[in-house]
């Protein structure tokens, strides 16, 4: 099903071949294609040749010399019975050596074309290195904060997460897979790994199969349209059957409803850990279990050291194994592997070049969220500047900013805030910096006198706060997403000085920031930003550019909310302001039934702290005059949604336009609203224009009851707006 190989004759010669190949093949070799080895991170144990040369390795992970990679190649291709080539995998999740916003934040640019653009850079700089084969892009859709590995996803919604899925595989994968520059994608995990209770990594997801299909399964769809070469099972059990052996989504999902032809890899040893989850008694029931589920290749494990006693004996067949090894096979053929097994480095561009640094800083800058602006602390004029004051842990922290997973990122390449600024304003202005924390979770030793007495000597403070990479990704979950250590206190004591104090958040997930919000006058979002996120931050803080980027998930006001997302149920009593009650306002003694009766928390109320979609700029938009082409829409019609969208103020600035839907009465019950389109439109002070969005009725089908995709007549809202809170609206039917 890849879209890589679009010629029928080239397809039949790759399907050929591996025929040709597979009836050469003793079982022994065929089971070595399905084990994938870890490399020892630049250091291949001993024992790797003599099991290449024996066709015991398909595939090997965690090396990026060079070097290395080609004489390990060249030892399969040359030494080896059949000649069969390595998959060479790594983890290039956003970027390589040059580093990309953290997927998250990616995903606040809202601009699938500059993310695919930022995955080409990664697949180009990780195929110098004789990588052929990333695990990415992560495809989750998460709604829980708490958990670590939310800084991989593109966030809380399936739409805005399958257009980023879609991006980064053709990023990655380009439009020729054979191409020395390009690698195969793996869209993981599959599926529901980012519903983990509580947010604990690893931990159980409980999913109907209904909200499965709705939520949790359109993105790895994309991917699969879009040509995705392999996936990743998730780790996680799913409503009591880990993914791992979990035939439903490998074989029913997976291969039989959409006809996914490429490769399947287990998570790391996750095949071995069937037996820790309870599945299976031992290494031999979970590589059963794996394999009859249709995990093509595991992961650095030892599971798979099994599969030729359990052929012997007969509980898997011959047939079982070969189509897991045609599916490997398939892969190198159309990787261009049997015909160029070799990298040769000096055909690549440098690392980190011209246009490596100019693909991540407007990614970066495209990503930056302003969350408050009062009083219009920013921009900052730097011409009227004398002095300035840059605090925090985060300011000058060339690794930190990078974020999770940059196994390869350099961050000798790392502009960091502090450099920003300093670049930004030259000689014209003074800076104080102080670190005041030696990492972002200090509470022994921090500089309050000293970080007080900069601020009190300068004219404005901009504060670089959040948290270090090492508290997000992958087993990094957090209870608490409050600023960790002193720095709630650090702002409190920095503010005495009277100054304007802008809080710059570097972070892989959202925070809770109440602990902050009044004692700062602006808020600039930065999440873990990358390799040029210095320059990005101080293009906006400076005022060369205005903030774009829009929140690709909820922020809530505190953790007992969770989850946060948009797109919630009605309920049977939904809140809305005036039944709502704050637990400060309820007068003694009320009585039980005297207020609100809906679905709240006393203490927080219904909504987030700041909601999906949303994104503060240095000018403000109006949206108007919403139409909608029809009023009523037949089976398999296209109408159009238009608005008009004005900048209404005195600064050039780019909106993201967004339509939401909302199926009023369904055949179950429908989320209040549904992101279905987007739009990045720049427009001049004064510019007008129309913003126009293309509904087919496939657009509104959803899986029903019996868990089939249906399309219902009935009657339907629209908006169009700069959130999920968009308020200008227009209704339409769907007819027979």
């Amino acid at each position: 099903m890849t879209a890589n190989i679009s010629n029928v004759v080239a397809e039949e010669s790759v399907d050929q071949r591996v025929e040709r190949l597979l009836a050469k093949m003793t079982l022994e070799e065929k089971i070595g294609q399905m084990r994938q080895k870890n490399a020892g991170y630049g250091h291949p144990p001993d024992y790797l040749g003599d099991d290449l040369r024996a066709g015991k390795i398909g595939s090997i992970l965690n090396l990026v010399n060079v070097e290395t990679v080609n004489e390990l190649q060249r030892i399969s291709v040359e030494e080896s019975r059949l000649g069969i080539p390595l998959l060479v995998g790594r983890d290039v999740i956003h970027g390589f050596k040059t580093i990309l916003p953290i997927p998250l934040g990616q995903a606040a640019t809202w601009n699938p074309e500059l993310v695919e653009e930022g995955a080409r850079l990664a697949a180009t700089e990780a195929a110098s290195h004789g990588i052929n084969w990333t695990f990415a892009p992560m495809v989750d859709v998460t709604r829980d904060p708490r958990w670590g590995r939310i800084a991989e996803s593109p966030g809380e919604d399936a739409f805005l997460t399958s257009a980023m899925a879609v991006a980064m595989v053709h990023g990655f994968q380009g439009d020729d897979l054979a191409a020395s520059d390009t690698i195969a994608a793996c869209a993981k995990h599959f599926a529901g790994y980012g519903a983990a209770e509580s947010g604990r990594d690893y931990a159980t997801t409980n999913i109907p199969e209904n909200e499965l299909r709705n939520v949790y399964l359109p993105p790895f769809k994309a991917a699969v349209d879009a040509g995705v070469a392999t996936i990743m099972a998730s780790f996680s059990d799913l409503n009591g059957v880990p993914a791992t052996g979990n035939s439903f989504l490998m074989q029913q999902v997976l291969r039989d409803e959409w006809g996914f032809e490429g490769l399947v890899v287990s998570d790391w040893d996750s095949i071995s850990q069937l037996s820790v989850h309870g599945l299976t008694a031992g290494d031999r029931g979970s590589a059963y279990e794996a394999a009859t589920a249709g995990i093509d290749m595991e992961m650095a494990g030892v599971a798979y050291d099994h599969l030729q006693e359990l052929v012997e004996d007969g509980r898997i067949s011959v047939d079982a194994i070969d189509t897991s090894v045609r599916n490997i096979l398939r892969a190198k053929f159309r990787l261009g592997l049997f015909d160029s097994p070799y990298v040769n480095p000096d055909d690549f561009p440098a690392i980190a070049n011209e246009n490596a640094l100019r693909v991540s800083r407007q990614a970066a800058l495209e990503s930056l969220v302003l969350l408050q602006n009062n009083n219009a602390a920013l921009p900052l004029q730097k011409e009227k500047l004398k002095s300035i004051a840059v605090i925090g842990p985060l300011a000058d922290a060339p690794y930190e900013q990078l974020g999770t997973w940059v196994f390869d990122g350099d961050k000798s390449f790392s502009i960091t805030g502090l450099k920003g600024v300093q670049d930004a304003i030259g000689k014209n202005a003074k800076i104080h910096y102080v670190r005041a924390m030696e990492t972002s979770r200090s509470r022994e030793g921090v500089k309050y006198k000293d970080a007080l007495d900069a601020a009190r000597k300068s004219d404005a403070v901009v504060m670089f706060l959040g948290e270090e990479s090492i508290l997000s990704g992958e087993a990094h979950s957090r209870a608490d997403i409050n600023l960790p250590g002193a720095q709630a206190e650090l702002v409190r004591e920095v503010k005495k000085a009277g100054k304007p104090v802008i809080a710059v958040i570097l972070a892989g997930r959202p925070l809770t920031l109440a602990n902050i919000i009044d004692d700062v006058d602006a808020i600039l979002f930065a999440w873990h930003p990358g390799t040029m996120g210095g320059t990005a931050i101080a293009d906006v803080l400076f005022g060369l550019e205005s903030p774009s980027g829009r929140l690709p998930v909820s922020f809530p006001r505190m953790v007992g909310q969770i989850p946060t997302y948009y797109s919630q149920k009605n309920t049977g009593k939904p809140p809305s302001p005036e039944t709502t009650v704050h637990i400060d306002d309820i007068d003694p003694f009320a009585p039980q039934t005297s207020f609100g009766m809906t679905a709240f928390h006393l203490d927080a109320g219904y909504k987030p702290m700041w909601e999906f979609g949303f994104g503060l700029s240095y000018t403000s938009f109006d949206y108007s005059d919403i139409q909608t082409s029809t009023k009523e829409l037949r089976a398999g019609e296209t109408m159009t949604i238009s608005a008009n969208l004005q900048n209404t103020g005195n600064v050039a600035a780019t909106e993201t336009a967004q339509l939401y839907v909302r199926d009023l009465v369904g055949n179950v019950t429908r989320p209040v609203r549904e992101l279905k389109g987007f739009k990045r439109v720049r427009l001049e002070p004064g510019e007008k224009t129309r913003v126009e969005f293309q509904l087919n009725t496939a657009d509104l089908a959803f899986f029903g009851r019996d868990n089939t995709l249906i399309s219902e007549p009935g009657d339907f809202h629209v908006w169009i707006g700069g959130s999920s809170e968009a308020e200008l609206t227009a209704a339409f039917r769907v007819v027979e």
